[in-house]
């Protein structure tokens, strides 16, 4: 099943894709450079998570800029049984920004849950993985720590094959 996607939200969909102003009122900047109200940009974007166009919608931090140069993906390599339980307790930690579950990679890679940790220096992301390993529960667990030697663009999503979204989910998938 395809969602139809009127003119506004492909125009919508295209502001968007370059990431929403750093103002108070975000959505407020959106709307006045579509020429529209601020509620009818909420409303929209409402309908576009409603009907699946937009999975998610959310903030993509430029750690290095905010002084975070020390960022580590930390991976442990845990029981199958154990491993949502000990992500729950990852995700709930402070300073972790992002915990998930992925399939090991066997023989070359034996991890099966992944944590990142943003830090201003690696002594002090290094005190938090041992403080995420026995909170957790994952003391006993092989485990690497990857500290990130570059860093690359990150952006949002980009719509459909052009420059534009695509005028429907099918399209898209084309």
């Amino acid at each position: 099943m395809s969602a139809y996607l009127t003119d506004l939200d492909v125009r919508l969909l295209t502001v968007l894709q370059d990431g929403l102003p750093l103002a108070v009122r975000p959505y407020a900047r959106v709307a006045a450079q579509l020429g529209i109200g601020e509620d009818e940009v909420l409303e929209r974007l409402a309908v576009l998570q409603e009907n699946g166009t937009l999975s998610r919608f959310g903030v993509v931090v430029s750690h290095r800029e905010l002084g975070y140069r020390a960022n580590a993906m930390v991976v442990w390599d845990v029981p199958g049984e154990r491993a949502d339980d000990c992500g729950r307790r990852l995700a709930g930690l402070p300073f972790v920004t992002l915990s998930y579950r992925r399939p090991r990679r066997l023989p070359a890679w034996p991890y099966n849950l992944f944590a990142m940790i943003h830090g201003k220096d690696r002594r002090q992301v290094l005190d938090e993985v041992e403080i995420a390993t026995r909170e957790a529960g994952l003391a006993g667990c092989d485990r690497a720590v990857l500290f990130s030697l570059r860093c690359f663009k990150q952006r949002g999503a980009r719509y459909g094959s052009g420059a534009r979204p695509a005028r429907t989910l099918g399209e898209a998938a084309a």
